[in-house]
């Protein structure tokens, strides 16, 4: 016969609509009989460009169909060539109809609420089942990934693959470089990619992935360090193994027990279990963290120093304290930073006037081109230092509630100041 490449039957599967060619084939199957009509002779042009439009096409004097029925277990014909006008099949464009997949008339709000509570319980106790189960084996774990010379090679297949790259993800943030790669590809020249230096790191709640399985042999070749997390000790991936992790669970939180949820959200609990314990093993180190995340917040945090963002040079504001207030003033303006410092001949320190500082003078009657900059200025004022975290200048501004803060060195020579915008823009605030 000369059918469809897409004459594959599924259960329920009432429209079947094929993506490379514009071909329909519509499986019909009766309940009172074994009788199952299917389109046996194929014409190119149906009216349409392709599949995927939302109309319906009469297939009248175009196709041709066979029914045909059980005999004895093998399929014998019926009836042929007849017009699918005596079948009064129609096909719809662009759907793909079963049983299953219909859309309930009403959302249960109460019901979907209770439903969503059970599948927390659910996973929070398939996480706490691991605790028990700590002991040697994680502590063996451990100690191959913190005595790896290579890197830390996680793999895993489906839903596992997605938690394999997140471990691995971890794992290389926290002290511990590792990579993900993908089985399939594995075994199609990426296993290229694993060194005898390294730890092969394997997902499998089943413990019996074709992908995963296939390189076993290839690693044991290569002498390296398997780990296991597996929802299967007694599996072939368990017994392969150098150190096993369970991550067995009662059940899965998907209703059907059939969606890896449970079993995927212990997986994740144990890799993470994993990467902090060696994480606090190596000595791991904030600063440590923070040069592995340079790009975000917490980096600028960690890593941005005063002297990242504070003005020097001719940006810096700074007068004598025999200048008048009216040049202390001027300075204030043409720098920007709604401060000035006084520094003496040497440039060392000796004071400083804030907005706050003339706010406070104004309350007086006074000649701002005869007053000295020495008589208004607020003396041994508050400092940083450039090697000081811009955090802890943060810190330092918000507990004086101060806008902004000169630079000093060892002797109190003055070598920059900065405000609170300086720090906006570089992100830290």
């Amino acid at each position: 016969m000369d059918l469809s490449p897409h004459e594959r039957t599924e259960r329920g599967v009432h429209h079947l609509v094929t993506l490379q060619r514009a071909f329909a084939v519509e499986l019909r199957r009766h309940d009172q009989s074994t009788e199952m009509s299917v389109i046996v002779g194929l014409h190119q042009h149906l009216r349409a460009g392709q599949a995927g439009l939302d109309q319906s096409l009469h297939f009248e004097r175009i196709h041709k169909v066979a029914r045909f029925i059980s005999d004895g277990g093998r399929p014998r014909i019926l009836q042929d060539a007849f017009p699918l006008r005596r079948a009064r099949t129609r096909y719809h464009a662009a759907r793909l109809v079963t049983d299953s997949t219909s859309m309930p008339t009403e959302f249960d709000a109460p019901r979907a609420l209770q439903r969503a509570r059970t599948v927390l319980a659910i996973e929070a106790d398939a996480v706490s089942t691991l605790i028990p189960r700590l002991g040697p084996q994680f502590v063996q774990a451990c100690e191959l990934l913190l005595s790896c010379q290579g890197r830390v090679v996680v793999s895993g297949m489906g839903k596992s693959g997605h938690i394999a790259n997140k471990i691995a993800a971890t794992l290389a943030s926290t002290g511990t470089p590792a990579f993900f790669v993908h089985p399939g590809d594995a075994g199609h020249g990426d296993i290229g990619m694993i060194t005898g230096h390294d730890v092969f790191l394997a997902l499998s709640n089943s413990g019996e992935t074709a992908e995963l399985i296939t390189l076993l042999p290839i690693i044991k070749r290569l002498d390296v360090a398997l780990i296991a997390l597996t929802g299967k000790p007694e599996s072939t991936l368990g017994k392969a193994a150098t150190v096993i992790l369970n991550v067995s669970v009662p059940a899965e939180a998907c209703s059907l027990n059939l969606a890896p949820t449970a079993s995927t959200t212990a997986t994740l609990a144990m890799g993470d279990a994993l990467a902090v314990a060696v994480l606090e093993a190596r000595g791991f180190t904030e600063e440590d963290f923070a040069r592995s995340h340079p790009g975000g917040s917490l980096g600028r945090r960690l890593l941005l120093h005063v002297r990242d963002v504070m003005r020097t040079g001719r940006d810096l504001p700074a007068v004598s304290p025999a200048a008048s207030l009216k040049e202390g003033l001027l300075e204030m303006s043409s720098k920007g930073l709604g401060m000035t410092t006084i520094v003496d001949a040497t440039r060392r320190l000796i004071g400083i006037f804030t907005d706050g500082d003339l706010r406070r003078t104004l309350e007086h009657p006074l000649d701002v081109g005869s007053v000295a900059m020495q008589s208004v200025m607020t003396a041994n004022p508050r400092c940083a230092r450039a090697e000081m975290l811009a955090a802890e200048a943060v810190h330092l501004m918000e507990a004086y509630r101060i806008t902004a803060l000169p630079v000093v060195d060892d002797k109190g020579i003055l070598i920059g100041a900065f405000n609170v915008h300086d720090l906006l823009r570089a992100g830290v605030m």
